[in-house]
């Protein structure tokens, strides 16, 4: 509690200190109150997605959190590796224009420069320099606040009360587990999602698998091929992020072949992996399934009119 009372402080005067900036078109941000594990990815590629169909530029800009490169960089997924731009920004990049910095509002302005209508800010809700027009809050309806305490007390990175302020919607992912509703403060949006999983053809019901997972909440994605009527012999977890090396993977290799198994991992998971281990193991992909179809391109139409 006392690291957490210094973490508090260190960010409120970051807050203080800075004058969020605009950079010539709207911003959407996509953040999160808690430490992973939301399901924000996959909300970010189907808002660029939408945005695509309606004709509209976007470029997701994000912090490459896990990459070397400091840019602004405009990712290239056959020149740039996870440990060069991140994992998430490499997976986002297969479905939409993406641009890693360290520095936010320097990665939205290169993204302007090179053409973007509309910014989807990955993360960065917590970031007090670049001004947001819109900004939601994804929250996973199982794990929900945690325990209720400010990193590293707990998993949330700034009180509720202060993130509700400053954003427009909830954004709440499957089951509502948790009780979000008993934490919602003031009269903010709240919509409902869920994250569908997109299974290749060679994990059918019955399937027999060797799981592995390297993301925030390993267990959903165990839990996810579950619920699919893959048998699931064993289960793997790995820290957020985690870079694979061959001798991580081997032993793994060697089980699903003893057991005549399919190793499998998420497609997050899968951008880190070694190229020789990578032929070898199954991704499963995820989409996004809005209780609210309209949703995605009232978001970004409310940004759009903003900016």
């Amino acid at each position: 509690m006392p690291a957490a009372a210094l973490y508090a402080a260190g960010a409120g005067l970051r807050s203080w200190l800075s004058k969020p900036v605009r950079v010539g078109a709207p911003v959407l941000c996509v953040g999160n109150v808690t430490a992973g594990g939301t399901g924000k990815t996959p909300v970010v590629i189907a808002l660029a997605r939408t945005a695509r169909a309606m004709g509209v530029h976007a470029a997701v800009v994000s912090r490459g959190y896990g990459g070397g490169l400091t840019g602004p960089v405009k990712v290239d997924a056959a020149q740039h590796r996870a440990s060069d731009v991140g994992d998430e920004p490499l997976l986002i990049a297969a479905h939409a224009e993406t641009w890693v910095a360290k520095d936010r509002v320097a990665g939205a302005r290169a993204a302007v420069e090179g053409g973007a209508d509309i910014i989807i800010l990955d993360d960065g809700f917590q970031n007090p320099t670049l001004h947001k027009d819109v900004s939601i809050i994804v929250v996973d309806g199982q794990f929900g606040f945690g325990n209720g305490h400010r990193f590293p007390a707990g998993p949330l990175r700034e009180t509720l009360p202060s993130a509700m302020g400053r954003a427009d919607l909830v954004l709440l992912m499957g089951r509502d587990d948790a009780g979000i509703a008993d934490y919602i403060v003031g009269d903010i949006r709240v919509e409902r999602a869920a994250l569908r999983p997109e299974a290749p053809d060679s994990l059918v019901p019955g399937t027999k698998c060797v799981a592995f997972a390297g993301i925030g909440l390993p267990m959903k994605f165990f839990a996810t091929l579950r619920s699919i009527g893959v048998d699931v012999l064993a289960e793997y977890p790995f820290p957020d992020h985690f870079m694979y090396g061959q001798g991580d993977l081997d032993p793994l290799l060697s089980e699903a072949e003893s057991l005549k198994a399919t190793l499998v991992t998420t497609a997050k998971d899968y951008v880190r992996l070694p190229a020789e281990a990578a032929r070898k193991i199954t991704v499963l992909e995820v989409g996004v399934d809005f209780e609210n179809l309209d949703l995605p391109n009232e978001l970004l139409a409310r940004a759009l009119t903003h900016g």
